[in-house]
């Protein structure tokens, strides 16, 4: 396929088996917002059946408020939390005969990543300590991508097929009433400029350069199915 199609899934939905078919890699929930070693196992299986490369997607330890929500809590601790979470995937990863091929950061975690370098340092070092080998899946012209690329980390650039866009190409608050993009008839434009011209056009109207290796479908979007189908039928027309 011309462009990698990821979804976060392991997080409870009910739909990850529907899903796989129509994507080529997942992001699976490890413990931090959501998932435990039942759910981890089974997803993981799951990716393996469809022949998947499977990511850890950790998280913020905040299964309350699904890891959307900034924590405010000691860099170390957090390191240790995420570092924990992603040891547990790689583990049943390894036993179930697969390798762990992305990390990609999870809801707020992930947008921190992007513009905070304190938390983007602190990712990237668990990377360069630990997984120096693994690809991590960040946006295009956030801190985060840009440090682990100075680190000699393999970054592949993520672009949103269900998410609005503000003018620092962060994603639209989900507070906000078009954060979200629910119907393929919104997603598939939207898309198809990012693939296909290298911009995305932010809520407020600008067209601005993007880069796009791997396109993500949140798993949890009520329609992600609807929408995974139509973005596969897409890129394989």
């Amino acid at each position: 396929m011309p462009i990698d199609i990821n979804s976060d899934l392991g997080e409870g939905m009910g739909s990850d088996a529907a899903i796989m078919p129509y994507i080529t890699s997942c992001n699976i929930a490890c413990g931090g917002h959501a998932g435990d070693d039942q759910t981890m196992q089974k997803t993981i299986e799951l990716a393996i059946k469809n022949k998947l490369k499977i990511g850890a997607h950790p998280s913020y330890p905040d299964r309350e408020n699904f890891g959307r929500l900034l924590m405010d809590m000691p860099l170390e601790k957090l390191k240790d939390s995420i570092l924990a979470q992603i040891e547990t995937l790689e583990k049943w990863v390894n036993l179930k005969g697969a390798q762990l091929h992305h990390i990609k950061p999870h809801g707020a975690l992930y947008n921190e990543a992007a513009i905070n370098p304190n938390i983007a340092k602190m990712f990237v070092q668990i990377l360069t300590q630990r997984y120096p080998q693994t690809i991590l899946y960040a946006q295009d012209g956030s801190i985060i991508a840009a440090l682990a690329k100075d680190q000699g980390i393999k970054v592949e650039y993520e672009v949103f097929a269900d998410r609005n866009y503000n003018d620092d190409l962060t994603l639209v608050n989900r507070k906000e009433p078009k954060a979200v993009l629910h119907r393929p008839e919104e997603v598939l434009p939207h898309l198809s400029s990012m693939i296909e011209e290298g911009t995305v056009k932010t809520l407020s109207g600008k067209s601005l350069p993007i880069k796009a290796d791997t396109v993500c479908v949140h798993g949890d979007n009520p329609t992600a199915l609807e929408i995974t189908k139509a973005i596969y039928s897409l890129i394989n027309k």
